[in-house]
């Protein structure tokens, strides 16, 4: 396994939902290796909760639990939200089985019995070329991935991690307006953001960045700037 693909990781949260205690344990110690931020949850209804008070950029379950299973509740996940990541654990391995957890649009599976190997091979899987491609804004700006860095004109931006959620968030939603709801649900987190803070950290971030990426959308949000 790569390395330094490993300590990409540690950019990512995680929310692992699996209802037997002792492999719940196990995965929470492993993951933690490598992810800075771990949740978990026993059930599809304790995950669900937590989905929504964290905003988790992946989400690791089992299918089968009391309460709700995995399938359940990634159904309610996936109304509204298309971009979280969601690896699905299974014991089943026919195509037709496997074929009905793609189309409720998981981005990876992991077949049982689970080790750290198939664990992160499939979360690096799931991720895909968001650990190894650049993010284009311009010409002369694009996001390092493997780095986490931002760059214009081949030097370093020096930015916060929050700054740099923000910039991939719009990046995630270029071409569309990215309302005050949502940036409160995963910039903001678990803290209240309020308009005045918002108004404070745009117009810090702009100050940083050396050209105008952030497009204002009065009343409802923000974009990347509509000239890019």
């Amino acid at each position: 396994m790569d390395e330094k693909i490993l300590e990409r990781f540690s950019n990512y949260s995680i929310l692992c939902v699996e209802d037997e205690a002792g492999i719940r344990k196990r995965l929470v110690n492993t993951l933690k290796y490598y992810f800075d931020d771990v949740v978990d949850a026993a059930n599809g209804e304790e995950g669900y909760e937590l989905y929504l008070e964290y905003k988790p950029d992946i989400i690791l379950s089992d299918i089968e639990m009391p309460e709700q299973n995995g399938i359940e509740m990634v159904k309610k996940i996936r109304e509204k939200d298309f971009h979280t990541i969601i690896i699905m654990v299974t014991a089943y391995s026919n195509e037709e089985y496997l074929l009905d957890l793609i189309n409720l649009n998981i981005n990876h599976y992991i077949l049982k019995p689970i080790n750290s190997e198939n664990l992160f091979s499939g979360i690096i899987k799931a991720l895909g070329e968001r650990l190894t491609s650049n993010l284009i804004f311009t010409q002369d700006c694009y996001f390092d991935v493997q780095r986490y860095e931002f760059i214009y004109q081949e030097s370093v931006v020096p930015l916060r991690k929050r700054d740099k959620e923000f910039l991939l968030l719009l990046y995630r939603y270029k071409n569309q307006i990215v309302s005050y709801e949502i940036i409160d649900e995963y910039i903001w987190k678990d803290k209240n953001m309020t308009m005045s803070a918002l108004k404070t950290f745009i117009k810090e971030l702009r100050q940083k960045l050396p050209i105008n990426l952030i497009e204002n959308i009065s009343q409802t949000g923000y974009k990347l700037n509509s000239i890019l």
